[in-house]
């Protein structure tokens, strides 16, 4: 909202040397935010003035064109000129050359002199041109910054202005006036008004505010008007769309005569261009007032008006000049020939006033902030009207409105005012909140005297009544915010002044920290990060075919998701039951910018919903629900877990001299699965696995030593890298973060590291080849016994010399004793069992 100042002191007491900046200041302590300022002498300077044309003469140039030779002057007849500068005549006349042709000899016009500056760091100065010397510049609205009329010059007789001759055009323009723009929240549209910001500012520095409907005298019943029906047969929530509207006429309206330029320059400053006098009124008092009103042509109107819903594809043309095609929720504004406004957004160009606009029929309504907001998205039309209307105007003020419309165009415009008018509707229901004495100074930690609360919230314009344990209070009809004790305990804490609340920092209960839980997560995603992967963060709203991919293992098995009621894209309605399909995503999105080699991992929740998804019913507000209730919102929510997961494409460093960079594989993924089980102290068991998702020989199930699968890691499949447009072998893991946190042992302890030699030895066993290389891994390690510090599969080998059918499997045993060398007899006869053990259970044959 940009709020002219020389606007604002008329209602409010800002010192006449107050700027835009001290305003918002002001501002600032009762909760607005300062945007900007808007001052239009910070790019136009003087000397500027007015001047009369005392002769014109036309010269045709070798180029075509035709320039004005002109002398004005700019000092009134018989007075010397007071100014001094380079190009400044003495004598009050200057002697100017201009391309325009909309003046003649006798008009004033606006003469920036030798010295001025105007918009765009354009200086004016004496300069020969076309065989004379210009010194000055007869100036057009859009040279001086106020509009974007360039046709031709300004001429000050078409805005209603006689002035005399030397007169400070800015002074007469209004151009030393300033704006100060602030952020207006949702939840106060009564702020954007001069009406709702002059009251801020008198709370804010506790002065004088003078209400501008006050100044209004409006009837206090109108009868006899315009016909009007309110025809609601298809309220949204149960609420009319429309529960007031005032008509009122003025007739003999001369739409032609210029507006006042000192409301064109309140406007201009406000944000909003000079259309013509009866739109300018209707903007300034919606701007003045915080009621949108909208003036029709009366003599185009055609029966009586009409509030009611669309029907399904009917059509408007709107006043931008666009068709539009309406849905059965669009609220409209109506006559016999149909839809002649979208109500609250805009009219319709049907009943457009225009020059030749004789009687005016004036529209003061209130309109239902869901309708006109729905409408306003629908149509994707915003407007100064909608803006206030989704935010809730004053039901009061439509009359006083309506009145203030009536007036200006009678003052500006010389139309008469019938005495008859409509207003029908029934007003909202008055709430009365009850406030209990101490609970504003509970919620916010003030011991607030009972004076402050009662005298802020009358400042509000609130009804304060007390009863036995507190307040009864009716907020003022321009609050439709203020609903609860709550909302009033805000507003008192934000009159007395947010500085006022005593910043104090909580106090740690003693022995608590992070839990066991968080400590292990902080753990996981610090050790990936240290190991040189790129942490990322992506939606965790996927399809459904991403879904039935990742979701489960096998193609074709049972698999539920939670679609979501309203998503931002319907090809991503569901929820995550897996993190891969995301981290995927931006993989493929990295990969086609030019980042062919990523190493990125993601953590976060997969949502994996029961049989039962959510309740019946929601409990009722103002209580909490007792233990049965919320156990069955408990038992409604989907499981969430954590999952963490990697994708690994492109090669594992930078190509550089001397050095060929290695393509990532599956043993990469493999590796950083084992890093996510060494961190958090649990040995992953390793073994085949099968997942749609991965390449079908290429994949590793990692599990507990309890059996439970945990998670999958190797080569993605090739189909789904091909459709993704994503490089061949790229790699993958996932892993259920939460089943890994659950089987950590609370104390990691670090083994015992041996100061004594180690003694090797290696094996070659011949198995089948459908025996998988990890179970027999368990066996030597079962057999090989206590002595058997580690054991590592290095070879596999299956062709000439190995039968068919079979395959050779080459591990690397390595023993240690804790408190002595071992022999070599030691270590062959603990290499013996474990070669034993394997030959027993599979039939493995050293070779």
């Amino acid at each position: 909202m940009r709020i002219p100042l020389s606007w604002l002191r008329e209602f409010a007491a800002v010192p006449a040397d107050a700027s835009a900046e001290d305003v918002m200041a002001e501002l600032v302590k009762v909760g607005f935010e300062e945007e900007a300022v808007h001052r239009p002498t910070d790019t136009l300077k003087g000397p500027i003035v007015v001047g009369q044309v005392l002769s014109l003469v036309k010269e045709p140039q070798t180029n075509g064109k035709t320039i004005n030779w002109c002398q004005v002057r700019v000092v009134p007849e018989g007075q010397e000129q007071t100014l001094t500068g380079d190009g400044i005549d003495p004598s009050g006349v200057q002697g100017i050359i201009c391309g325009a042709h909309n003046f003649v000899e006798g008009d004033k016009v606006v003469v920036t002199l030798p010295g001025a500056v105007l918009p765009g760091d354009f200086h004016i100065s004496a300069r020969k041109t076309y065989g004379h010397l210009s010194a000055g510049m007869i100036a057009s609205v859009r040279e001086l910054g106020i509009g974007e009329d360039h046709d031709g010059i300004l001429v000050l007789s078409r805005i209603g202005l006689d002035p005399e001759v030397g007169t400070d055009a800015m002074e007469l323009l209004d151009l030393y006036d300033e704006a100060a723009e602030i952020n207006v929240t949702p939840d106060r549209g009564y702020a954007f008004s001069i009406r709702g910001v002059a009251r801020e500012y008198a709370h804010a520095t506790g002065t004088a505010f003078t209400d501008p409907a006050g100044k209004v005298n409006a009837p206090a019943g109108l009868s006899g008007g315009y016909g009007v029906k309110l025809n609601d047969d298809a309220p949204i929530y149960g609420k009319p769309g429309c529960d007031r509207f005032v008509a009122r006429t003025v007739r003999g309206v001369d739409a032609t005569r210029p507006t006042p330029p000192w409301m064109v320059s309140r406007l201009r400053l406000a944000g909003i261009r000079s259309i013509s006098l009866p739109v300018d009124i209707s903007n300034y008092v919606m701007l003045e007032l915080g009621q949108p009103t909208h003036c029709y042509d009366q003599d185009k109107l055609s029966g009586d008006i009409v509030v009611r819903r669309a029907s399904a594809g009917e059509k408007i043309t709107t006043l931008d000049g666009k068709e539009r095609t309406l849905d059965a929720e669009d609220l409209l504004i109506t006559d016999d020939s149909g839809a002649i406004g979208i109500a609250g957004v805009m009219g319709g160009a049907a009943t457009e006033v225009s020059d030749s606009t004789s009687n005016v029929l004036v529209e003061a309504a209130h309109f239902d902030e869901v309708s006109i907001g729905r409408s306003r998205r629908r149509h994707k039309l915003p407007s100064e009207a909608s803006k206030r209307f989704e935010r809730g105007v004053d039901w009061q003020v439509a009359g006083i409105a309506a009145q203030r419309v009536v007036d200006l165009l009678v003052e500006l415009a010389g139309g008469t005012a019938d005495d008859a008018g409509t207003d029908v509707g029934t007003a909202p229901e008055t709430i009365t909140i009850e406030l209990p004495a101490g609970f504003a100074a509970a919620r916010i930690g003030i011991d607030f005297t009972e004076e402050q609360i009662v005298t802020s919230l009358e400042d509000l314009g609130a009804v304060v009544e007390k009863n036995d344990g507190g307040w009864n209070v009716t907020p003022p009809s321009w609050r439709n915010d203020l609903e609860t004790k709550e909302d009033l305990t805000e507003e008192i804490a934000r009159l007395v002044g947010y500085d006022k609340i005593p910043a104090t920092l909580p106090v740690a209960p003693p022995g608590r920290g992070l839990t066991r839980v968080q400590q292990q997560r902080r753990r996981l995603i610090q050790s990936l990060a240290d190991a040189g992967l790129t942490e990322v963060l992506s939606y965790p709203f996927v399809s459904k075919a991403a879904n039935d991919t990742f979701g489960v293992a096998e193609q074709g098995a049972e698999r539920s998701a939670v679609k979501l009621a309203n998503p931002i894209s319907e090809e991503q309605g569901f929820l995550r039951t897996s993190i891969l399909p995301g981290l995927i995503e931006v993989a493929k999105r990295n990969h086609s910018r030019g980042f062919r080699d990523l190493a990125l991992f993601e953590s976060g929740l997969v949502f994996l919903p029961a049989e039962k998804m959510g309740t019946e019913s929601i409990p009722p507000l103002g209580a909490k629900p007792d233990a049965e209730v919320l156990d069955a919102l408990y038992d409604g929510v989907p499981d969430q877990p954590f999952h963490v997961a990697a994708v690994l494409t492109g090669h594992d460093s930078p190509a550089a001299a001397g050095h060929t960079p290695r393509q990532w594989d599956w043993a990469d993924a493999l590796d950083v699965a084992r890093l996510a089980g060494d961190v958090l102290g649990i040995d992953l068991v390793v073994g085949q696995g099968s997942h749609q998702a991965f390449h079908p020989g290429r994949t590793a199930r990692l599990a507990l030593r309890t059996g439970e699968t945990v998670g999958y890691a190797g080569e993605l499949h090739p189909k789904l890298l091909a459709a993704s447009d994503m490089p061949a072998r790229s790699v993958a893991l996932e892993l259920n973060a939460d089943a890994l946190f659950e089987a950590a042992p609370d104390v990691i302890v670090a083994r015992h590291i041996s100061t004594y030699p180690v003694a090797t030895q290696d094996v070659a066993l011949v198995v089948p080849a459908d025996v998988p290389a990890d179970e027999v891994l368990d066996a030597l390690r079962e057999g090989a016994g206590e002595l058997l510090e580690d054991v590592a599969l290095f070879d596999v080998y299956a062709g000439k010399g190995i039968e068919e059918g079979k395959k050779s499997l080459a591990f690397g045993l390595r023993f240690r004793a804790a408190d002595r060398t071992l022999t070599a007899d030691e270590a062959s006869a603990a290499r013996e069992q474990a070669v034993a053990l394997a030959a027993e259970r599979f039939g493995a044959v050293q070779r």
